[in-house]
């Protein structure tokens, strides 16, 4: 069997050609699908980290520094300055929760809730582009769940 043999079947398990590795075609598909968004997202002045905070906040409102953190499967370290220049294009604020001045609610500023009407039309203009349809990325976004689910599981995390 030749290693294009194997890649017509997928690869075998132990395999380490770059082209049968998962995380590599799930990296290669990442870097794509953020490279479709961008200009997209530049349109709206937001990087697509920028653009995922916006999400959660739309979607929750007033938010725990920490729990937009776990939302986004991020460290605080990584949320944080995401937040600071968000914060400075005036999108959004935070302010010390005032039963416990541990905890830092961000919320989104009137300028940061008009940003939501320009941005629903997102993710049309993505499956525009990616030729996919609603059912396709549903499918495709269930297993891609399941498959979070357990790499994390197998890392030891929930």
């Amino acid at each position: 069997m030749t290693p294009q043999d194997d890649r017509d079947e997928g690869g075998p398990a132990g395999s380490l050609l770059l082209d049968d590795q998962l995380c590599f075609a799930l990296y290669a598909a990442q870097r794509a699908v953020t490279a479709a968004y961008r200009p997209l997202l530049e349109e709206l002045g937001l990087t697509y980290p920028q653009y995922l905070v916006l999400l959660v906040l739309w979607e929750r409102g007033e938010t725990s520094v920490k729990e937009l953190a776990a939302a986004l499967r991020l460290d605080y370290g990584t949320v944080s300055p995401l937040l600071k220049r968000l914060e400075a294009a005036g999108l959004v604020h935070r302010e010390r929760a005032a039963g416990d001045e541990r905890s830092v609610l961000v919320a989104c500023t009137g300028r940061g809730e008009q940003l939501r009407e320009r941005a629903a039309r997102v993710p049309g203009a993505l499956l525009e582009a990616t030729g996919l349809d609603e059912r396709q990325v549903a499918r495709l976004r269930e297993e891609l769940w399941q498959l979070a689910r357990r790499a994390d599981g197998a890392a030891g995390r929930r």
